[in-house]
């Protein structure tokens, strides 16, 4: 039977929780896992939208992507553990894992700590050495980032990732680091949102192209502005989603490349940056109205909740052969990543042959069934039983 759960869930983004993929796979989770009878409390600055999930309010904590990996604080998770008792914990920062294990020696504890692996701060190159995410290399952080994540692998009695992609590359960072992990580690992907839900549909009158990825230079943006170039000069329309609208300085200050990128859309005839405004319904209409989605150039993408928004509604994705995207996205509608010749016939062809779409329309929809939330709540509970 289900037990009680403690979900520990950092925001990072709570000005635009639509934006916010941790958030967004937490709130349709957990209302999933309260249906099996999971009692949930959820330590989170912002609560889910079911009121049957016990919300509690953390005290203010380190912002910024280095110090919420580095900055954990003990007394009050033991304080909370003493008040809430669980069966388990769920880390989602899995880099605090040790943190709450010291904690549970406090709190005199004896509940599985279960971490989930939102982000892996490294990914595998084509012969299997580690590569440092250029999202962690400010400072020289990279390696004591990565050290972090293995010692949090290491205090983890279940590890929950969400691919073959990042199944495969969590456990050459477990070889690397000798943290022993390999029995501890299961898939269990993100439910897709049940509000982005469409079958058997037409391509739209008007061919549209959607590029909805957050716009980090790590994200490969430049790799995709040059393409951009590429697919409107050949009479594509594009759309590129604004998913955080206006940034406060201190963001902006931390990683300027967004609003770089933003600049650089702007000067190109045929794109026009648009936003849902945190507005899920407007967000549907969206991709409802898009004929090809565009995948980013990520090197280190385990798993993405826009291209999976946009499979689940029936909108085939143009996608370069890498990381996650070669596992998800079908051999038909891959490209080498330089290759952006063939990305072009790959459109064309989705555009022209009505027939070619549908069949990739089918194909991406019917690839998100099993990441219905009460099938991916009984995967959950199987993996952490």
């Amino acid at each position: 039977m289900p037990g009680s759960l403690l979900y520990l869930l950092n925001v990072s983004n709570a000005s635009r929780l639509s934006a916010d993929s941790g958030w967004i796979y937490a709130d349709i989770l957990t209302r999933a896992l309260t249906d099996t009878g999971c009692d949930i409390t959820l330590v989170c600055p912002t609560p889910v939208s079911d009121p049957r999930v016990r919300h509690m309010v953390p005290p203010p904590s380190a912002t910024g992507k280095y110090r919420v990996r580095i900055t954990h604080d003990v007394g009050y998770l033991a304080q909370l553990l003493r008040a809430t008792r669980p069966d388990t914990v769920v880390v989602n920062q899995i880099e605090a894992a040790p943190a709450v294990r010291a904690a549970m020696l406090d709190a005199h504890t004896t509940a599985q700590v279960v971490g989930y692996c939102h982000y892996l701060p490294f990914s595998l190159d084509d012969h299997g050495h580690l590569v440092k995410d250029p999202a962690f290399s400010d400072g020289g952080l990279e390696r004591p980032i990565q050290l972090a994540f293995a010692s949090g692998l290491a205090a983890c009695d279940r590890i929950l990732v969400h691919s073959r992609t990042a199944h495969d590359w969590t456990l050459a960072v477990s070889d690397h680091y000798r943290a022993g992990v390999h029995d501890r580690v299961h898939i269990v992907p993100p439910p897709r949102d049940p509000r982005l839900v469409r079958a058997d549909v037409d391509a739209p009158e008007h061919a549209l192209g959607l590029y909805n990825h957050r716009l980090y230079g790590h994200y490969g943006t430049d790799h995709f502005i040059d393409l951009a170039h590429r697919l409107t000069g050949n009479g594509l329309t594009l759309r590129v989603m604004d998913l955080f609208g206006r940034r406060d300085p201190e963001r902006v200050a931390l990683d300027p490349s967004p609003e770089h990128a933003l600049a650089r859309f702007d000067a190109i005839p045929g794109i026009t940056v648009c936003t849902d405004e945190g507005d899920r319904e407007r967000y549907r209409a969206l991709l409802a109205d898009t004929t090809v989605g565009f995948a980013p150039f990520r090197s280190g993408c385990t798993w993405s909740m826009s291209i999976i928004d946009l499979h689940a509604m029936g909108v085939p994705v143009v996608a370069p052969r890498m990381a996650w995207m070669a596992e998800a996205i079908h051999e038909d509608l891959l490209f080498d990543q330089a290759d952006f010749d063939s990305a072009l016939k790959i459109v064309d062809r989705l555009v022209e042959d009505p027939a070619f779409w549908n069949a990739h329309s089918r194909r991406a929809h019917e690839s998100t069934r099993h990441l219905a939330p009460e099938q991916v709540a009984a995967d959950y509970l199987e993996a952490i039983r």
